[in-house]
């Protein structure tokens, strides 16, 4: 972040600690139908419109790390093979035969030499070429040249790799707004990957997704962990176009360090805002990322089903260079998880409640407007005229997002 990025950070996360009320002209946030969590067909447009057509965080570099190296993307329902070519470039087609659909891999991760159907042989380079099929002579007049692998935008934030099944979504890096200048100070061209695991959890997608959007909820049940170190009355948000959100939340202690990062390795470019308080970005739709001078999570929230999700995390750290990583890795592992399993506990129960017939909707306030600007995007992405009326949300925030 530059000097005048610190700067605005560090004043509004000041004027949000001394203010007494929400400020002047904010408006009232209207309620959020509680059905848009559970009405099938609500949340059919969600999986056309919003899953299928959104950069979404596949893998990191060091997850393809060689020619043939491949990384199996299967969230959006439909599967994708993310390879890195013998020209080091890293691509992504759906891991589709042109012939009959059979899969062309069928492990998670691996190593190939090229791309080839177990169910009739008909062989890809790591390009998506056809390069050649058994019993050619059967085929008449075919043209190889004519069946390449159906492609899937691929694109990269540094190491970091994204997926996108629109063809016609804007670039990446243009999508993102002002989030890769902001984050080059965390270097995402070096950090390496980590650890990824993921954690079913019973209820609707947007159940979770909705609880690391604010932190309104820090004092009840984050009272021996996260709120013991952070002001969240001092939590400054910058809303930004195309859903994306960042909050910044100030350490009580201007010199306070989490004692489980103490004595690892740190990104020397990492400017104030991220070495001495909790900025957290929000990639619409689905990834959350505090970052951190010591290293980051990708905090990612998937749907499994109507009324069942994952969320993932996958680490990352600043480059350790050759060897082991650290192992206090181990130690911050564990801490984190200690604090995921706060954040998941009543996700079950809300699901249930926002399933009765008593529940209407949710009632946001002025700390958890990041959670309505979000479903502002989604209806501008599926278009309202798709929506029921009940079902849609007012678009009220526009004069609260940034340019």
């Amino acid at each position: 972040m530059d000097a005048v990025t610190v700067d605005y950070l560090k004043s509004g996360m000041k004027a949000e600690a001394e203010r007494t009320a929400p400020p002047p002209g904010f408006p009232p946030l209207p309620l959020v139908p509680g059905a848009r969590y559970t009405d099938p067909a609500f949340l059919e447009l969600e999986q056309r419109y919003l899953w299928q057509r959104s950069w979404l965080f596949a893998c990191h570099a060091d997850e393809i790390p060689e020619p043939g190296s491949f990384y199996l993307f299967k969230r959006t329902g439909s599967p994708i093979i993310v390879v890195r070519g013998k020209d080091g470039q890293i691509r992504a087609f759906y891991n589709s035969c042109r012939h009959r659909g059979a899969p062309l891999v069928r492990e998670c991760q691996g190593k190939v030499d090229g791309l080839v159907c177990g169910y009739h042989g008909w062989t890809y380079g790591l390009d998506g070429r056809l390069m050649n099929l058994r019993d050619k002579r059967d085929f008449v007049d075919l043209d190889l040249s004519k069946y390449p692998l159906h492609s899937v935008r691929c694109e990269s934030l540094g190491n970091w790799i994204f997926v996108n099944e629109d063809p016609q979504a804007e670039p990446l890096l243009t999508h993102l707004g002002p989030f890769p200048e902001q984050l080059e100070e965390i270097q995402p061209g070096q950090v390496r990957f980590v650890h990824r695991k993921s954690y079913p959890v019973k209820c609707n997608v947007k159940v979770l997704l909705d609880a690391f959007l604010e932190v309104y909820h820090l004092k009840s049940i984050h009272q021996n962990t996260v709120d013991r170190f952070l002001d969240h009355r001092g939590t400054f948000i910058t809303l930004y176009k195309n859903g994306h959100s960042l909050m910044c939340t100030p350490n009580r202690r201007p010199d306070w360090q989490d004692p489980g990062t103490r004595g690892m390795r740190r990104i020397e470019t990492a400017s104030e805002i991220t070495s001495k308080n909790n900025p957290s970005f929000n990639f619409y739709p689905n990834l959350v990322t505090p970052v951190d001078a010591t290293g980051n999570p990708f905090i990612l929230f998937w749907p499994t089903g109507p009324r069942s999700m994952e969320i993932e995390i996958v680490w990352f750290a600043p480059d350790w260079g050759s060897g082991e990583i650290d192992p206090l890795w181990q130690t911050r592992l564990s801490n984190f998880e200690r604090i995921l399993e706060e954040d998941t506990q009543f996700a079950e129960q809300i699901q249930e409640s926002v399933e009765s017939g008593a529940f209407k909707g949710i009632t946001l306030n002025y700390q958890e407007r990041r959670i309505y600007h979000w479903h502002e995007e989604l209806d501008r992405r599926i278009g309202a005229e798709r929506i029921p009326e009940a079902l849609r949300v007012k678009q009220v925030l526009k004069d609260w997002v940034a340019s």
